[in-house]
């Protein structure tokens, strides 16, 4: 069952609707509601390998869904230092738990002022309602 419409307001976003969790110098990474309800259930996740380096604003992996494959947009630098094991074996866990059971990948942050780009959640609203 999908997820209702939501969107924490103790996480920070990406334009790209991707959402980052911060917890000290690592974040855990993943799409929003939007993004899971936009493109339909998922099939597949193509992570970063553990220990590979994702990059501020570049694709770092790959969601799959009924209706397309989308690249996953990276909304800060770092080291991978865990992939979310649950979401590569059911995909579907994204579109029913996105900020929860649905984070893709956990980095440890290469440069923590990069945080200070990303939208909160009420200008990530904005960006929203303009689409």
């Amino acid at each position: 069952m999908a997820a209702v419409e939501s969107y924490p307001d103790d996480l920070r976003y990406h334009e790209a609707h991707d959402w980052a969790r911060i917890e000290g110098g690592e974040a855990v990474l993943g799409i929003t509601w939007f993004a899971a309800d936009s493109l339909g259930e998922l099939v597949h996740f193509e992570p970063p390998a553990a220990g590979s380096t994702v990059t501020k604003d570049e694709p770092y992996g790959e969601v799959e869904s009924v209706k397309a494959v989308s690249d996953v947009i990276a909304p800060l630098t770092g080291e991978v230092l865990e992939v979310n094991q649950k979401v590569v074996d059911a995909p579907e866990t994204v579109n029913e738990d996105p900020y929860g059971e649905g984070w893709l990948v956990r980095i440890r942050m290469a440069d923590a002022t990069e945080v200070d780009a990303l939208l909160d959640v009420a200008a990530y609203q904005s960006v929203l309602a303009s689409q």
